[in-house]
């Protein structure tokens, strides 16, 4: 994903009521920047930081600029939460995530489940036409990730999530009815830093979240992670990441 303008530098001055930061820019001028976050932005939301804004003409909107990208642990990280969807669905479609690969169509947020939208619903053609898909659709969630503390670990784990999310929750359980359903489910979790070696659940900032995680794979619902480099040219798909999934309770 390349961004349509240049992307403008300045320093977090602070952020506040979540989706609002304050950003110093080179000529003095500060200016109050959307925050397409809703998480706790642990390590990335230090005063002081290098940010990158983008811009928008858009007259109808409050804020012109929006909070894309943090310096944080000597590399850049994206913290805009509307990429990773985008990012996901053009991977697929060129094939670079093996694992989702031989699809016909990929759709995007398709209503399902209980008043839920799956972000990407993969779907393979039949053969012959007019007959049966050849294999059962898949229903891909998708989750941004820029949590890394160095002192869980070995310091080098993607985490998710960075708060508690009864909304990813949620997402788990309708993943795995899917999978009892016969369709495919996967949940990925798409990284927008490049200084992690693997993935990992914050099972100590969402227990629950753990738990369900563990048992919607132990239902059958599929876990990938995949990293990104990042920088404010482009946010661009860099290969897979193992995936340590969370005991389940016994």
């Amino acid at each position: 994903m390349k961004f349509p303008a240049p992307l403008v530098e300045g320093l977090l001055v602070r952020r506040y009521k979540r989706f609002l930061a304050d950003v110093a820019l080179a000529d003095g001028t500060v200016v109050t920047a959307h925050v397409p976050n809703s998480g706790a932005m642990t390590g990335v939301d230090a005063p002081g930081s290098r940010v990158w804004l983008s811009r928008s003409d858009n007259p109808s909107r409050k804020l012109a600029h929006t909070l894309e990208m943090v310096e944080a642990d000597g590399t850049v990280v994206g913290v805009n939460t509307g990429h990773p969807n985008r990012i996901a669905a053009d991977a697929v479609a060129a094939g670079l995530i093996p694992e989702l690969a031989g699809y016909a169509r990929v759709r995007r947020e398709v209503r399902y489940g209980a008043n839920s939208r799956i972000d990407l619903l993969l779907e393979a053609d039949g053969d012959p036409p007019g007959a049966p898909p050849a294999a059962p659709p898949a229903y891909v969630e998708i989750k941004n990730v820029h949590l890394r503390r160095p002192h869980r670990f070995d310091g080098f784990a993607a985490e998710f999530p960075d708060a508690v999310t009864t909304r990813g929750a949620k997402h788990l359980e309708e993943l795995a009815r899917m999978v009892a359903a016969g369709c495919r489910a996967v949940m990925l979790y798409l990284v927008q830093r490049d200084d992690c070696t693997h993935f990992r659940i914050a099972d100590d900032v969402d227990p629950g979240y753990a738990a369900g995680l563990a048992r919607a794979a132990a239902a059958g619902v599929e876990t990938l992670c995949y990293r990104c480099t990042v920088s404010p040219a482009a946010i661009e798909l860099s290969g897979p990441l193992p995936v340590h999934l969370p005991t389940p309770a016994t």
